[in-house]
């Protein structure tokens, strides 16, 4: 055997081993500071959904297999109160989003909110839910009582009033949520908002704040890439968004604390590329035996 021959004998047997992810990945915004907790719920009888997102960066594709988040429990609610959990995951506006129904540039507004620049997209890139089996999470007390010094539950309101202040300080249990993807995040390299909600049987869950800029223990954003805001909407203001900290309380602006953990997705090797070392691979010995034969 030729050394061609050989070495396309060997790349191919790499190829063939070459895994599908690679280095792990992990990206958290650190601990709660207590400056404000935002409600974040899906829609039940009688409790229209909120939903409250905050953005993270991918610099490759990744597999995301699960992640975290805390926020209170408030209104007597317990652990025993916690039904359902969801996690959407949104691109940045104008993806997945209706552009036609904004002023355009350069502020893209609507008849509902000063501007959809750099808030989550009309529509989810990716839910998963655990009464669809897609997630599992464990919730653990962290603390019996935490305030966050403001919040954003009932004053979510379309323009000129969306500005209230927030609702007020909030004092609740401390509760983090631990989630398992089942059914995996299989998301390519973009801008995203995370979006985690909490059905409770009673009372409210509010998800907690996190410093910004974020400081260790959390993980800096990737060079190059800007730490958005968090953003809140209810069932009423959508499709649009609201910046929790500049458009309603005039505060902030404000992060929210949530982790994700799972691998970036290395670049496999399409059919096609196997397919195209084994014709290569294929010639060269045809062309090895016609030489070996004229001798």
């Amino acid at each position: 055997m030729s050394f061609r021959l050989r070495w396309l004998s060997a790349s191919l047997a790499i190829l063939a081993v070459s895994p599908a992810y690679a280095d792990p990945f992990f990206f958290s915004t650190g601990n709660p500071d207590g400056l404000i907790a935002t409600a974040s719920r899906p829609d039940s009888p009688g409790r229209p959904e909120i939903e409250a997102g905050d953005d993270f960066v991918l610099t490759q594709n990744a597999h995301i297999t699960g992640g975290s988040f805390t926020g209170l429990l408030t209104g007597g609610a317990s652990l025993a109160s916690i039904g359902q959990v969801v996690v959407e995951i949104y691109r940045v506006f104008p993806l997945d989003s209706d552009v036609s129904r904004t002023s355009g540039a350069p502020t893209f507004s609507t008849v509902q909110v000063p501007t959809r620049v750099n808030s989550p997209s009309d529509d989810a890139f990716a839910t998963r839910s655990s009464t669809a089996s897609e997630l599992m999470f464990v919730a653990a007390t962290v603390q019996a009582s935490f305030t966050a010094n403001n919040s954003v539950l009932n004053g979510i309101h379309p323009m000129p009033g969306q500005f209230t202040g927030g609702d007020g300080a909030v004092t609740g249990q401390e509760v983090s949520f631990n989630l398992s993807f089942s059914s995996a995040l299989d998301l390519p390299a973009d801008h995203y908002f995370f979006v985690p909600q909490v059905q409770l049987t009673t009372g409210e869950f509010y998800w907690l704040s996190a410093p910004r800029p974020i400081v260790p223990p959390g993980v800096a954003f990737p060079t190059g890439t800007t730490d958005l805001q968090s953003w809140i909407r209810n069932a009423a203001l959508a499709p649009d968004w609201l910046r929790v900290g500049t458009d309603i309380t005039h505060q902030g602006p404000f992060n929210a604390v949530f982790s994700l953990t799972g691998d970036t997705v290395t670049a496999v090797p399409e059919p096609e590329t196997y397919a195209l070392l084994l014709i290569g691979l294929a010639a060269m010995g045809g062309f090895t035996r016609a030489r070996r034969k004229g001798r």
